[in-house]
């Protein structure tokens, strides 16, 4: 009979990596769940999940990705059943304020808004004086009723909140908005925004060092993927005497690369330009002598 002999420390350390893994919450379904699926895989994790999994591990990285019920995430996080968590702001808002948000994902955007029949004379949340206010965020709607001091009667449903006004169940409601074209279906108008929302990274008041560790590292990815879509990197060419005023339209990250062009008095220009800002710069860079412009998407930008 033969024996195998092994290394203890090799069980050792992979029980470790096992402990290592950072727990981290996303959406079961829908829309949030696709983004936050979307975002893990620009950052390099690659995620093996199957239909209808609760849970699934990264191929490539020490994380655990558990699929739950968007409003019972913030309970996890903070019992600490799982260490960070891709969530609606606005939920955190409504059951999770003490959660601490530790990079804004700039997708999956949407509004808290009350709405009230397209009949209804009411124009703002004061005309909801006494009146009835179906709603699934009770606390985030006695906040700003709070605030603005109105008193008005909250009946909380879970589910499909624009019903309630045509039912007789309420005057108004509060609710998630996104596109508004539910609220065009079921005969309602905005008529007050209460917050704005997007996906967040949140973390638990539970997180380990080690799993800091780890969440420092997405962050650090995150960052990188979210500036190459806030950004575009821009190639042009240009007559060496209109060089100065080009620069000075494009500073880049800290100034943009210049290269000298086969063809004698031109240079060719590298750049980054703001998404938000990209046409007024395009107009003036052709109105300045910039020609052949080119612009290309950017998919990381390292700093």
């Amino acid at each position: 009979m033969g024996f195998l002999f092994v290394n203890a420390s090799i069980f050792s350390n992979y029980s470790n990596l096992k402990m290592n893994k950072l727990k981290i919450a996303v959406q079961k379904s829908g829309r949030l769940n696709e983004d936050s699926m979307k975002i893990l895989k620009a950052i390099g994790i690659s995620i093996d999940n199957g239909k209808d999994q609760l849970k699934a591990s990264a191929r490539n990285f020490p994380l655990e990705v558990f699929y739950l019920r968007n409003g019972d995430i913030p309970q996890y996080l903070r019992d600490g059943v799982v260490d960070a968590a891709i969530i609606g702001e606005n939920v955190l808002i409504e059951k999770g304020n003490d959660l601490t948000i530790v990079e804004r994902l700039g997708f999956s955007k949407c509004k808290v808004s009350i709405a009230v029949p397209k009949s209804s004379t009411a124009k703002s949340l004061k005309d909801l004086e006494g009146k009835r206010i179906a709603t699934s965020y009770p606390n985030t709607v006695n906040q700003f009723l709070d605030r603005a001091g109105v008193k008005a009667n909250l009946h909380i449903i879970n589910g499909s909140v624009e019903i309630a006004p045509n039912i007789g169940l309420a005057d108004g409601i509060c609710d998630i908005v996104s596109s508004g074209s539910t609220l065009f279906k079921n005969g309602l108008k905005e008529i007050e925004v209460l917050l704005k929302s997007e996906a967040v990274l949140a973390t638990s008041p539970k997180i380990s060092e080690e799993q800091q560790v780890i969440i420092n590292k997405i962050q650090f990815r995150l960052k990188s993927v979210l500036r190459g879509r806030e950004n575009k990197y821009v190639l042009l060419n240009a007559p060496n005497d209109k060089l100065d005023k080009i620069v000075q339209i494009l500073p880049g990250m800290n100034s943009p690369t210049i290269l000298p062009l086969a063809k004698e008095g031109w240079s060719s220009l590298h750049s980054v330009i703001n998404k938000n800002d990209f046409w007024d710069v395009i107009d003036e860079l052709k109105a300045n002598g910039a020609e052949g412009i080119l612009v290309c998407p950017i998919e990381n930008m390292v700093l």
